[in-house]
């Protein structure tokens, strides 16, 4: 693979990854465990004030949210622009937001995570790359049918430029054929 045909998966990754960062920047700005974080700050720095210290860095994280989420879709939109189907995008994003998502939550927070949760995100990712491995079938599909020769709605039209067509001014006559090349009906002598 070439490194502009993979490009599009660092991003969406990428993308992904700060999509986790977001939420979990976005539970700290309000969650107990940040009030913890801030007294410990203001004791180790000796303030008297850990309520200001608690404000700023709720603040602080409050930022980091937002922050990730503009980063997060910047990357996702330069994935989406790079890659051939914006389904894989989706679901690479969707799947890597979900798991780092999960093991934030057991860094971070202590959450604990049964069995059962990781089957049931084994199976919403799985669902999502089936869903898009039946889109991108569906759009080869349906390419392959654009291509596979002309028809009588989408044939070219050639002329000659000894015997060049005469344009239909009025557009309702049945010896016009219709040339795709701007949509401009011209006739042909003899038909």
């Amino acid at each position: 693979m070439s490194r502009t045909s993979t490009q599009w998966l660092v991003y969406a990754i990428a993308s992904g990854g700060c999509a986790a960062l977001n939420g979990a920047f976005a539970k700290l700005t309000t969650t107990s465990l940040t009030a913890t974080w801030a007294s410990t700050i203001s004791h180790l720095f000796v303030v008297e004030e850990s309520s200001a210290i608690e404000y700023l860095v709720r603040g602080f994280f409050f930022l980091m949210n937002l922050s990730f989420n503009a980063v997060m879709w910047g990357l996702f939109t330069r994935a989406l622009t790079l890659a051939s189907s914006t389904v894989r995008v989706s679901v690479i994003n969707t799947s890597a937001n979900f798991m780092l998502t999960a093991v934030l939550g057991a860094i971070v927070f202590g959450e604990e995570l049964p069995g059962l949760w990781w089957l049931g995100a084994g199976l919403l990712v799985a669902g999502s790359v089936i869903i898009g491995i039946r889109e991108e079938s569906r759009e080869a599909d349906a390419a392959g049918r654009a291509g596979s020769g002309p028809t009588s709605a989408t044939k070219e039209r050639h002329y000659d430029k000894a015997d060049p067509p005469e344009i239909n001014p009025a557009g309702d006559s049945n010896d016009y054929e219709t040339d795709m090349k701007g949509g401009v009906e011209f006739r042909r002598k003899g038909l």
